[in-house]
């Protein structure tokens, strides 16, 4: 065990003595703190010195250095002043800390919106690009269809479309009977408790049918999808693909696409049925309205064209839910928290662009009298 001291004559002048190591680095590192005021480090009865005990000395120095105070090296042999150069010639180059400019609340908010809004553009044009990567692709796939891997098709439309099948069914179901419940206590106010019917339906087949099955589709496959291919991306599976000459956008978007397109429609015929089958049960339970009343009533009030202005929304829904699921999934790094944070956006964003096209939709057909 070494001991260290300071020099009696000189209150400026700190001598270490015994080995200083790895083994007592602590102990040696401590008393190195507690020489602030020393302008020499005597080292002419050190015993040992490693590469930890030289560490701590050149630390030593520039901690001093930073206070303005310039420490030096007295009494080393050649052996431990060559091992102390060494030492301060690996360590990295102390950081001076910038001092940052005051901004103004104005200019802050500028700097704030135009990154944004450059962020914004930028993002917006790699999304294009994969929508028209992914469309030359599905271009190519029907010129030539043997290319298509009906396997995979299979797979994703049972897994996205065919399983998804309950949950849309009875979420339908209860929306139907939300909406069948609360027009009655409404409209019971002016008599016009048969009305209900046409809030059940036009509601369903036109908005709440395809926009709620869209969500939820949303918030299943999206996460999948991402999850998915995520975890390839992070295995290398994806570059490995490529290695071997083959396109992910074929083998793992397309088949999800078609997926979702071929089946989003069927899940919102399936939410329609089930949410006119919820608000005819609560219709009849609350308002008295017979099966078949009910049915005169909507086969007089409610067209076709309701039931198809719905359904033409869910291609458009199927593609946003499947490109950004797919999309996201190619932009996980190889780290599992980008695969979390991934997967969480490509349901936000999954969901607030069905929301929007759903609004505009709407606006358009209002317009155009549909």
């Amino acid at each position: 065990m070494s001991t260290e001291g300071r020099d009696a004559g000189n209150a400026s002048r700190a001598k270490l003595v015994g080995a200083v190591t790895l083994t007592n680095l602590a102990t040696q590192r401590g008393f190195l703190d507690a020489q602030a005021g020393v302008s020499v480090l005597d080292l002419s009865e050190v015993t040992q010195l490693d590469t930890a005990g030289a560490w701590a000395i050149a630390s030593f120095q520039a901690a001093q250095r930073t206070k303005g105070r310039e420490v030096s090296i007295d009494n080393a042999s050649g052996a431990q002043a060559l091992l102390l150069q060494t030492v301060v010639d690996a360590m990295p180059p102390s950081r001076k800390r910038r001092r940052r400019l005051p901004h103004h609340e104005a200019g802050d908010l500028l700097f704030d919106l135009g990154r944004a809004v450059s962020l914004f553009v930028t993002q917006l044009g790699k999304n294009v690009g994969f929508l028209g990567l992914v469309l030359s692709r599905l271009a190519t796939t029907a010129m030539h269809p043997s290319r298509l891997r009906g396997t995979a098709l299979v797979h994703h439309m049972q897994q996205a479309g065919l399983n998804a099948v309950p949950i849309v069914g009875l979420m339908g179901f209860l929306i139907g009977i939300v909406l069948a419940f609360q027009g009655a206590s409404q409209l019971e106010q002016f008599g016009a408790e048969i009305y209900v019917v046409d809030l059940i339906s036009i509601s369903m087949l036109r908005e709440l049918g395809i926009l709620l099955t869209a969500i939820i589709v949303a918030g299943r496959s999206a996460s999948a999808f991402t999850a998915a291919i995520g975890s390839m991306k992070m295995r290398e599976e994806i570059d490995a693909m490529r290695v071997l000459g083959l396109d992910p956008i074929e083998l793992l978007v397309l088949p999800r696409v078609l997926a979702l397109l071929i089946l989003l429609p069927v899940l919102g015929f399936v939410a329609n049925m089930a949410g006119l089958f919820g608000g005819a049960l609560m219709a009849w339970i609350d308002l008295g309205i017979s099966p078949a009343m009910f049915r005169t009533q909507l086969a007089t009030n409610t067209t076709v064209s309701h039931a198809l202005v719905g359904l033409s929304k869910a291609p458009v829904f199927a593609l946003i839910i499947a490109l950004v699921g797919c999309y996201q999934g190619l932009q996980v790094e190889g780290n599992t928290d980008s695969l979390g944070s991934r997967t969480s956006r490509s349901v936000v964003v999954a969901i607030f662009l069905v929301i929007v096209v759903d609004a505009v939709a709407s606006i358009f057909f209002s317009v155009w009298g549909v």
